[in-house]
């Protein structure tokens, strides 16, 4: 009997143990930052969010209109600079780094990714006639978060999912991670917020961001005109290269 109960307390102490490395490491476990493409070319810009700078770039500079681009977790943003100067060849696009990526300084969390993508439109929509947030995977929830704060001509998520914290939790079943997590990404609860027309689209195969997530958000919009679509054959760190994904798009903008 004796024995039982120590190798209960052990258990106990190893599942103690491992719940306070997530809590204590989550930022960690999250956001992982990633450099610059040292040979990347192209307009250069910069927004100061109260001393913190972010560091971008600019594709097709001059445009009346604008997409602001918010990237994977560990995408290099600049790898695609073909596919957003061709698909919005009649749009300025912008693409910076979050906090404590590539040259951007500061270190990353759910709120100081939602104040930069506040500073950021506020700072452009003086430049341009209209922007459109695109969002991929973590970028999606910044992306959900501007559409729900700011006025914009149309909102583009790609694998998207519902909030953090159910993503979380369905990787770490037997932890109780809706109580541990600080970064909680709700896009379900502000999708109702939103009117403007939306795209979304999933990767047939993508071990990231279970399709249930995505179909949640997609559910939660109740006041927005949604597109949907699955990419068939695509995952969710290639969906972006596919045709039919790059065809969607450009329907999408061109309505």
């Amino acid at each position: 009997m004796n024995e039982i109960v120590s190798i209960i307390l052990v258990l106990f102490s190893i599942y103690l143990l491992v719940a306070a490395y997530l809590y204590i490491y989550q930022r960690r476990l999250l956001y992982h930052p990633v450099a610059v493409d040292p040979v990347f070319s192209a307009d250069e810009i910069s927004f100061d969010n109260n001393g913190t700078l972010l560091h971008g770039w600019i594709l097709n500079p001059g445009k009346p209109r604008a997409v602001i681009y918010f990237g994977g977790n560990s995408e290099l943003i600049t790898h695609r600079q073909a596919y957003f100067e061709d698909v919005f060849n009649d749009y300025s696009v912008y693409l910076i780094n979050y906090r404590g990526y590539g040259k951007s300084q500061g270190n990353p969390s759910e709120s100081g990714l939602f104040s930069d993508a506040l500073i950021i439109y506020d700072q452009l929509i003086k430049r341009h006639d209209s922007i459109i947030a695109y969002g991929r995977s973590l970028g999606s929830g910044v992306a959900v978060y501007l559409a729900a704060s700011r006025r914009l001509e149309k909102l583009i998520l790609l694998t998207p999912y519902d909030s953090i914290v159910a993503v979380g939790q369905k990787l770490y079943p037997l932890f109780p991670v809706r109580y541990l997590i600080k970064d909680r990404f709700d896009s379900a609860s502000r999708a109702g917020d939103i009117e403007i027309p939306v795209l979304i689209a999933s990767a047939e195969y993508d071990r990231e961001i279970g399709l249930p997530h995505t179909l949640t958000l997609k559910q939660s919009f109740n006041r927005a005109r949604v597109e949907y679509q699955v990419i068939r054959g695509a995952a969710h760190n290639d969906v972006i290269d596919f045709p039919d994904y790059r065809a969607t798009v450009e329907k999408f903008i061109s309505d």
